[in-house]
């Protein structure tokens, strides 16, 4: 059969194709709505179980009964969709309905598709948490350590300042200070405050292993909090272990801070020159004069020194603190939302099983479009069917018959029946 070539028949031939296609769509569209509509409704019950405390069976009820309302939901709304929005023909009428159809795939998203993202990506999600909580607690305890280490590094002033003192002492008690050779008082006050030195300086020096053995056990516990990060098994059971080692290493974080010694120096450098215990002085009073006078000295030049500490100390102390780190445990649906991009590809595959429909409902719409207008550029009488053409004919025939009634013909007169005495006798 060659094809018509004239443009009306392009268009009508155009739009019998698009409806033998749609036609043969409507076959599946039904069972592909329903298997997506199951599919998300399976994801569903996944994801709503996370969420239910218990297992029991009013928790699984209550997870399925969720999961169907949401099949449901989704095959009315889209089957809805499919049938009306293709009919509609008007722009103002289209617009309102696809206002509708907005509404209700946001309404889709909101009771399905975060679920179906816990589902998919929830236990990849909570790990996520772990991992960020390890990488705040292990700041938290560098930062720790830091301040512990620079107050650790503050021995070597003290050290330095008591060296000079004891320095003094022996200049003292050659006579090159004062004049006068011996151990008297300004000997005596020079190695009175180059012990309290040597006494802090012990208890430096023995915050040193302490903060040594807290810094390893801190990264003893991060590393087990690492492995239960990757670890393989269920992602609650590790949660609850990494919970356990998240607590050790706060409580050692805090252990850390206390060992630092800058608040101890820095109160010693204050207590340096403030507080002297001045011995008597030699009984002669040109030789008193001049020991009073080496020990205005002595003590301005330890107000100095103990300046420099204090501001040494004051600066270690100005670090900033380690941030308050606490472990919170978090479902997998909340770590879906919080951790949202970083998981972008199973929300758009969550998003699109919901929403998948949509997309079907815009394809058929076109078809219909593009069908009524080829139908509309062809004339009438070139869409008749071989049944309409015979219904055409049929009630053309009553209409004439309707408007030209056939006319009343007259009976012919019955025939008179021959008299048979008549016909003997003639």
């Amino acid at each position: 059969m060659m094809p018509d070539p004239t443009p009306s028949g392009y268009e009508l031939r155009q739009a019998r194709e698009i409806a033998h296609h749609l036609g043969w769509l409507d076959t599946i569209t039904g069972t592909a709505l329903g298997v997506l509509a199951c599919a998300s409704g399976i994801y569903t019950y996944l994801g709503v179980s996370s969420l239910l405390d218990g297992t029991g069976a009013l928790s699984f009820l209550a997870a399925a009964a969720y999961s169907i309302a949401v099949s449901v939901g989704i095959f009315v709304f889209w089957s809805y969709m499919l049938r009306l929005f293709p009919a509609i023909r008007t722009a103002g009428r289209r617009a309102q309905l696809f206002v509708a159809m907005c509404l209700g795939s946001a309404a889709i998203v909101a009771m399905s598709s975060w679920l179906n993202a816990a589902a998919l990506a929830g236990s990849a999600a909570v790990e996520q948490h772990l991992a960020r909580t390890v990488q705040d607690y292990q700041t938290a305890l560098e930062q720790a350590n830091l301040i512990a280490v620079s107050g650790q590094s503050l021995e070597r002033d003290v050290a330095r300042m008591r060296t000079t003192l004891e320095d003094l002492s022996e200049q003292e008690a050659a006579g090159d200070l004062s004049g006068l050779a011996g151990r008297g008082a300004v000997f005596r006050i020079l190695r009175q405050k180059s012990a309290e030195l040597q006494g802090l300086e012990a208890q430096i020096a023995a915050q040193s292993p302490r903060v040594a053995a807290a810094f390893d056990e801190g990264n003893a516990i991060l590393s087990r909090m690492r492995a239960l990060t990757v670890e393989q098994g269920a992602v609650e059971a590790r949660s609850i272990l990494f919970s356990e080692e998240a607590v050790r290493l706060a409580g050692l974080i805090a252990k850390l801070r206390q060992l630092s010694v800058a608040p101890l120096v820095e109160r010693a450098a204050q207590d340096l020159a403030a507080v002297v215990v001045v011995p008597d002085l030699d009984a002669r009073a040109d030789v008193a004069t001049g020991q009073q006078a080496t020990i205005d000295a002595v003590l301005a030049a330890m107000a100095q020194r103990a300046e420099t500490l204090s501001l040494a100390a004051q600066a270690v102390m100005a670090l900033p603190a380690p941030a308050e780190t606490t472990y919170t445990p978090i479902s997998t649906a909340d770590a879906v939302i919080r951790y949202a991009g970083d998981f972008v590809p199973s929300w758009a595959g969550a998003i699109a099983i919901d929403l998948l429909p949509g997309v079907l409902v815009l394809i058929i719409a076109v078809a219909h479009a593009a069908m009524r207008a080829s139908e509309a550029r062809v004339p009438i009488e070139d869409t008749l069917t071989l049944s309409e053409l015979r219904a055409a004919v049929t009630a053309l025939r009553e209409v004439e018959r309707a408007s030209h009634p056939a006319p009343q013909t007259s009976e012919p007169p019955a025939p008179v029946p021959l008299n048979p005495d008549k016909r003997s006798g003639a």
